[in-house]
């Protein structure tokens, strides 16, 4: 039977890259560290890891355990979180993932009145564009731009965000005011690079009522909906901005209200294991809330 201990030590060199590095967070001896490794490869008959000058890489069979140790690992992380949270008030750490624009203009702003209201529960926010693993615990619980692809994850709607094409002031006395889609053949257009963009259909804008044969080139490509804002705000051009965004800024001019643009759905996302935590549903309830006011 396999040490738990070993297992630990295991998966913070795997973790780490170093006996160094993983002895600095388990307070070990980097010789202490190596022992672990060594009798555990020895119990298992199988090397776990290619040393070599510049650190250590997992061997395939290295891998392999540790692709179950971490599930293990997440699994006791967030059952110890569950049996300690208190039965009195939300308590303990909540760690949630959301786009880099959302979570930058939207949620960041509002934090201080949740945390005032529940001060046992210690917040960490990840922004981050791309799904983070629920179920690997790289985060508790997710506000994502799309339903959840992975069965096993609970869902809720929060709301249907709207685009909204805006310019600056400045950039329309200079430019004139596009008065039909295909005027925009004629406007400078800001859009999101193509990279690791956080929703579907986000460019939507290079082909909103284009002519036939006519070839909208951006003249600025940004991988971060918020560094569109700034650069409309600048007086650069026109860009599709969500309306959350919007409503947070009162410099811009919404420019052809008409036009048909795609919806985006927001989603509150949390694993099975968390459907009774208390921390999850009052910030649920709490996005629910703020969200019923914005409307």
């Amino acid at each position: 039977m396999i040490d738990w201990d070993k297992l630990r030590v295991f998966h913070a060199v795997a973790e780490a890259g170093s006996f160094t590095h993983a002895g600095e967070t388990l307070n070990l001896s980097q010789s202490a560290v190596s022992r672990q490794i060594s009798a555990l490869e020895e119990a298992l008959q199988v090397p776990l890891f290619h040393r070599h000058a510049r650190g250590l890489i997992l061997t395939e069979q290295g891998e392999t355990l540790n692709r179950t140790v971490r599930e293990v690992f997440a699994k006791l992380a967030m059952t110890e979180a569950l049996l300690t949270e208190s039965k009195e008030k939300p308590s303990g750490k909540l760690k949630v993932t959301t786009t880099v624009a959302f979570g930058s203009t939207w949620l960041a702003p509002r934090i201080k009145a949740f945390l005032d209201h529940y001060p046992e529960i210690s917040l960490s926010i990840v922004l981050d564009d791309q799904d983070l693993d629920l179920a690997m615990r790289e985060a508790d619980v997710a506000i994502r731009m799309h339903p959840p692809r992975q069965p096993d994850l609970i869902q809720r709607h929060l709301m249907t965000m709207s685009w909204m094409l805006v310019a600056a002031p400045d950039y329309l006395k200079r430019m004139g005011v596009p008065e039909r889609a295909e005027d925009l053949d004629q406007h400078r257009l800001l859009v999101f690079g193509d990279y690791r963009t956080p929703v579907q259909d986000i460019n939507w804008i290079l082909d909103a009522g284009k002519r036939q044969g006519i070839t909208r080139r951006p003249v600025l490509e940004v991988n971060s909906i918020y560094g569109l804002l700034l650069a409309v705000q600048s007086g650069l051009g026109i860009a599709a901005i969500p309306d959350y965004m919007i409503d947070e800024t009162r410099d811009l001019v919404r420019v052809l209200p008409d036009i048909k643009a795609p919806k985006v759905e927001a989603y509150f996302v949390y694993p099975e294991e968390l459907r009774n935590s208390k921390r999850v549903s009052v910030f649920r309830d709490f996005l629910l809330t703020q969200l019923a006011d914005k409307g």
